[in-house]
């Protein structure tokens, strides 16, 4: 296999994407969970419920700070190696990216501040409102970014133009279809449903391995029930938006779906595979099937056939191996997160809290990389299935990239990127396992941060 310059370009956004996207997802589902922590600290008084929010904010500050660390890059590499793809979408990109920006860092990042900050400084009621604007920031940046990634599955409210040095560009014809184009609330719902998975895995993980230590007991307890919640909730939303997402790839991007099961030939009773992998030479999958499962679950008929590979010209074909595994990886791990989320859900209802099977609490403990692993097979299967086309059947990945840019030259900047993000990737695990091992704060040091509603309980006696 020769390796262009293409494929270096493509190579080098596909791994700053992937180490990027280790961290939003922590910081949108970690969001969420802070809303509820806090929410039941004013409700409650509970010091437990303090020591949690206190604990997950500086993990969440770690997050967002990373997240924009790995994340300015990316635009960056839209102009240096992308740069024909940059002018056809610069308009459409334009008022989705600026939004992006205003609400990851006027509105996530401003309120952060109170958020990390505040606590002896504002009222209670100011810093919960500071902690809902934190997450309303981080689920709304993340909103943009899909609907610019949904609007290249699904390009609508569009028309192509003839800029003065006769290059063709998409220009802004209605800003609503543009923004809600046919994918995006499909895929908005599925991206932030993975994030709150990810979110609820890191507050179960964490809880188990303290269960697993005999350390901070009641902590563990109200972690993991609220882990549990969520995660199990998001799992279970999340099966009916892929079944809704699958659904909608099936009429707006059918190349890609019948890659997703290795459909090459238009048939009845098309089959689902539970696991395998596909012989492109063949064309053929080898795995276990179940007969007329994927002509069930789109059409609610066995015998209905898919619309096969052998419909479409094979140089419009994505890298159907590569999709098959990707998308398979995903539901594996989805799976595995329900498993997870199950035991979780045993401990609580039997009240095994200092008794739970130590591979178990082994097993949620580990859970914490499968939403991770899960969100970027994701990407990948969503990404890579629609290729040839960077913007679906308007503009080739052949034709998007920055051709005056020699291979050496991404040779350097990648080696670069490969050094620079590992390093940060090091970075967020130590000061992760730092984090763990320190625990939450005590009741002692928790006392300073409780003045604040004691002034407060004064102040209206007082009147």
């Amino acid at each position: 296999m020769i390796i262009t310059a293409e494929i270096l370009h493509r190579i080098q956004f596909a791994f700053t994407l992937t180490f990027h996207y280790i961290y939003p997802p922590m910081s949108i589902g970690l969001s969420l969970a802070l809303i509820f922590m806090e929410g039941m600290y004013l409700a409650t008084k509970n010091v437990i419920w303090e020591q949690l929010t206190k604990f997950w904010v500086k993990v969440f500050a770690m997050t967002f700070a990373l997240g924009v660390a790995t994340g300015i890059p990316l635009p960056f590499s839209m102009g240096t190696n992308w740069a024909r793809y940059s002018r056809f979408v610069g308009d459409i990109f334009g008022s989705l990216l600026g939004a992006e920006g205003f609400f990851a860092f006027l509105v996530e990042a401003g309120f952060l501040g109170i958020l990390l900050f505040g606590w002896k400084r504002v009222s209670s009621k100011m810093h919960f409102f500071a902690t809902i604007m934190v997450a309303f920031g981080a689920h709304f940046s993340g909103l943009w970014i899909v609907a610019a990634n949904s609007w290249m599955q699904t390009p609508a409210g569009y028309r192509l133009a003839t800029s003065s040095d006769g290059v063709q560009v998409a220009e802004v014809a209605n800003w609503w279809q543009m923004f809600l184009n046919d994918s995006t609330l499909t895929h908005v719902t599925h991206v932030l449903l993975g994030a709150w998975m990810t979110g609820a895995f890191m507050l179960m993980s964490v809880s188990a391995f303290y269960l697993l230590k005999k350390r901070h007991h009641d902590f563990s307890k109200k972690g993991m029930k609220l882990g549990v919640l969520m995660g199990l909730g998001a799992c279970l939303l999340q099966l009916i938006s892929g079944d809704n997402l699958a659904r909608n790839v099936s009429v707006y991007n059918p190349e890609k779906f019948a890659s997703l099961e290795g459909v090459y030939e238009t048939k009845p009773y098309t089959p689902l595979y539970v696991w395998g992998w596909v012989d492109s030479q063949n064309k053929t999958v080898h795995g276990l099937p179940i007969p007329g499962g994927l002509s069930f679950i789109t059409y609610g008929d066995f015998k209905k056939p898919i619309k096969g590979l052998d419909q479409f010209p094979k140089n419009h074909w994505p890298w159907v191996p590569v999709v098959f595994q990707m998308y398979h990886i995903m539901v594996i791990f989805w799976g595995l997160m329900v498993l997870a989320a199950l035991g979780g859900t045993y401990i609580w209802w039997k009240k095994k809290w200092s008794a739970a099977p130590r591979w178990m609490l082994r097993f949620i403990s580990l859970a914490v990389i499968f939403p991770q692993i899960s969100n970027i097979a994701g990407w990948y299967t969503s990404c890579m299935g629609r290729q040839p086309w960077v913007v679906y059947k308007l503009l080739k990945t052949s034709e998007g990239y920055s051709a005056t840019i020699a291979p050496s030259q991404v040779w350097v900047s990648l080696t670069m990127f490969v050094f620079i993000y590992l390093l940060f990737f090091v970075l967020f695990l130590i000061l992760y396992d730092q984090k763990i091992k320190h625990g939450p704060i005590t009741e002692e040091e928790a006392l300073p941060y409780r003045d604040i509603f004691e002034m407060e309980k004064e102040e209206k006696k007082n009147g």
